[in-house]
C-alpha cells in the first residue's frame, strides 16, 4: 500500500528558508509521480510543484515558481521542496501526495489518489 509521509515544517521568521521531505513507502519513484500542495483553512489545497515518475519533467505553479524548488532522490524515495525567501502569507499546511500507479503529474487535488498528513509551516518573526 502507498503511503507518503511529509516532515521539515516548522516556524521560520520571513526571509528564511525550509526543506521538506516526503517519503514514499509502497512503491518507487520510477512508477509514481509526487507532488506538493498546501492548504490554509477555508480555501482548497493549491498545487505547487510536480515531479515526474522516472526521469519526466518537473511542472510548478506560476504562483510559487521561482521561490519553491522540487526535487527527488530515487535512493531514499525522497521528494524534497525547497522554501526560500518564505513569506507570512506562505503559512500553511503542506501536503505531498501521489497520483495512481504509472501515471503524469498533476496540480489539481482530483488528481491525486493518495495523500501524506501534512507538515505545517509558520513563517513569522
Amino acid at each position: 500500500q502507498v503511503q507518503l509521509v511529509e516532515s521539515g515544517g516548522g516556524l521560520v521568521q520571513p526571509g528564511g528558508s525550509l526543506r521538506l521531505s516526503c517519503v514514499l513507502s509502497g512503491g518507487t519513484l520510477d512508477y509514481y509521480a509526487v507532488a506538493w500542495f498546501r492548504q490554509v483553512p477555508g480555501m482548497e489545497r493549491g498545487g505547487i510543484a510536480c515531479v515526474n515518475k522516472g526521469g519526466g519533467p518537473t511542472r510548478y505553479s506560476d504562483s510559487w515558481k521561482g521561490r519553491f524548488t522540487i526535487s527527488k532522490d530515487n535512493t531514499v524515495k525522497t521528494v524534497y521542496l525547497h522554501l526560500n525567501n518564505l513569506k507570512p502569507e506562505d503559512t500553511a499546511v503542506y501536503y505531498c501526495a501521489a497520483p495512481s500507479y504509472n501515471r503524469r503529474c498533476g496540480l489539481s487535488w482530483y488528481d491525486m489518489d493518495y495523500w501524506g498528513k501534512g507538515t505545517p509551516v509558520t513563517v513569522s518573526s
